[in-house]
């Protein structure tokens, strides 16, 4: 999944610092992301996926004396900041660096993984930044904690962190099939299982079983905590739970939220070779049989 980067070291605690020669800088402008890219063409011509990187604050820091320079991360002990740009200074940018503005959804096809999760953390704090500029008690400027990762109303008091949406994942199956869906109205077409946010007092194994009845009609039973993730394509937490078909099979989709819902057999469940998500890691897990 997107957080096993292994042997990387990660370390997403704030910290009050300033960016050293070698820190990368994540310039974001308008919801996307500049990255520089390297199109690994083999010796043979077949193509790899594209591998990205970021801009090293020594390269640039005399080209962008005046920004505002926020500590996002630590990743293998190089430091990474956010630097927020105005559409004016996108092509100062682009011409200093040589790369390209990119949206979240891109990330979902390069490499390597550890710069993928940076990459997609730091989407999800750009977002939060960017829409708390100010006090929601009292509308006036919020200033950033020097302590941790946190904003502050300076006349009221009012502390704002980052936003972390929780949401599960639900693996229901029915003896030697697995109950596969499709979204409706998203970019994402392949396959998914169902999926939903969980509600103010509700428990996890409450919204596994309220979002499964929404979405298809069917009643479960035997639900079993999986593992977690950080999902920042959406900003969420994500839980996964797998769970079995408790009486009728028959399906009832929500067309609003599944363009399709349906039992596949284990043997004709498609094998996938993306490696970020929960929700493939879960439908692997059945189709090869591991214990779930």
């Amino acid at each position: 999944m997107i957080q096993d980067i292994a042997p990387h070291k990660w370390d997403i605690t704030y910290k009050n610092i300033q960016p050293d020669p070698d820190s990368r800088v994540l310039f974001f402008s308008l919801g996307q992301l500049l990255v520089i890219e390297d199109n690994n063409k083999q010796a043979d011509h077949t193509e790899q996926p594209v591998t990205i990187t970021f801009p090293r604050y020594d390269d640039i820091r005399h080209e962008c004396p005046d920004e505002d320079y926020q500590y996002l991360f630590e990743l293998d002990g190089t430091t990474f900041f956010r630097v927020a740009l105005s559409h004016s200074r996108k092509a100062h940018i682009l011409e200093v660096t040589g790369g390209r503005f990119v949206r979240r959804n891109y990330l979902r096809g390069v490499q390597p993984k550890e710069l993928v999760l940076a990459a997609i953390t730091g989407f999800h704090l750009d977002g939060w930044y960017d829409r708390n500029h100010f006090c929601g008690r009292c509308a006036n400027t919020l200033v950033p904690d020097d302590r941790e990762r946190m904003l502050r109303c300076p006349v009221c008091g009012n502390m704002v962190y980052p936003r972390i949406n929780p949401a599960v994942i639900v693996a229901v199956t029915n003896g030697d099939k697995l109950l596969l869906t499709k979204y409706n109205g998203r970019e994402y077409k392949k396959y998914a299982l169902v999926a939903g946010f969980n509600e103010i007092g509700e428990s996890f194994e409450e919204t596994v079983r309220r979002e499964v009845m929404e979405e298809t009609g069917l009643r479960v039973k035997n639900i079993r905590y999986y593992k977690s993730q950080p999902w920042g394509f959406t900003d969420n937490i994500l839980a996964g739970y797998f769970c079995e078909v408790d009486g009728p099979d028959d399906i009832k989709v929500d067309t609003e939220e599944l363009s399709m819902a349906k039992w596949v057999p284990r043997d004709q469940i498609p094998a996938s070779l993306e490696e970020l998500s929960l929700t493939n890691e879960m439908i692997s897990i059945f189709r090869l049989d591991k214990g779930n």
